[in-house]
C-alpha cells in the first residue's frame, strides 16, 4: 500500500518541535528559587501512595494565591499549570475538582481561586531542600520533585521566529536511496521581569 511517507515524517517533526518548545517555555517561566516576587511553595498533604512525596492540597494553591496577592499581582491573567502528580492529588481530594476535570464537553479544567488552570505532562523539577529549579535537561534524583507552575500572563513574553528546512533528496543519496529532512525552529518564551511567577513543589517525605 502506498502512503505519504514524507508527509507523515514532516508531521512527526512538527509534533516533536512543539513538544520541546512548550517544555522549554514552561521551564523558562518557572521561578529559579523562592523569593518575595517569585514564591515557591512546598505541598503539605498526606504521603503519596508510593511514599516519596507529600500530596498537593487545595490549601497549597490558596497559599500561592495569597503570595501573589501580597505582591499585588492582578487577578485577571493568572495562570496555573498543574503537573500530572498534582492533578492526581486534586482528583483524589476534591470532588468538585473531579467534576470540573471530567467536563467532557470542553476538556478544560475550570478556573480555581483566580487562576486559569491547565495541566502539562512535562513540568520543571526542583531540588526540594533549597527550592531551586533544576537546569533544563537535568537528571532528577530522589531529592528533586516535579512542580506546578504559576505566572501572570501579561508580564510574560514569547516570540516565534522562522522554521528552516534542511532537505536532501533521495537522488543525492545513492547508498541509502532515502530522503533526509530536518528542521531548525526559532522560539523563545521568558518573563519580562523576574516577578509574578511561582511554583508549588511536591515536598519530600522525611
Amino acid at each position: 500500500l502506498s502512503y505519504d511517507k514524507i508527509g507523515s515524517v514532516v508531521e512527526r517533526h512538527g509534533e516533536a518541535i512543539d513538544e520541546v518548545k512548550y517544555k522549554k517555555a514552561l521551564h523558562s517561566l518557572a521561578p529559579q528559587t523562592d523569593s518575595v516576587a517569585t514564591p515557591v511553595i512546598l505541598t503539605s498533604g498526606d504521603n503519596s501512595t508510593d511514599g516519596t512525596r507529600k500530596k498537593l492540597k487545595l490549601v497549597d494553591i490558596i497559599a500561592l494565591k495569597a503570595r501573589f496577592d501580597k505582591i499585588k499581582v492582578p487577578i485577571v491573567g493568572r495562570v496555573l499549570v498543574l503537573c500530572p502528580e498534582h492533578v492526581q492529588d486534586l482528583l483524589e481530594e476534591d470532588r468538585s475538582f473531579r467534576n470540573q476535570y471530567n467536563d467532557y464537553t470542553t476538556g478544560k479544567i475550570a478556573n480555581m481561586y483566580g487562576f486559569e488552570v491547565y495541566e502539562y505532562v512535562d513540568c520543571p523539577a526542583y531540588t526540594v531542600s533549597t527550592k531551586t529549579k533544576l537546569a533544563y535537561g537535568s537528571v532528577i534524583t530522589s531529592t528533586d520533585k516535579s512542580a506546578s507552575i504559576a505566572f501572570y500572563a501579561p508580564r510574560m513574553m514569547r516570540a516565534t521566529g522562522e522554521t528552516k528546512t534542511y532537505l536532501q533528496d533521495a537522488s543525492g543519496s545513492p547508498t541509502t536511496q532515502s530522503n533526509l529532512v530536518s528542521y531548525r525552529h526559532y522560539f523563545i518564551a521568558l518573563p519580562l521581569k523576574d516577578e509574578a511567577i511561582g511554583a508549588i513543589v511536591s515536598n519530600v517525605v522525611a
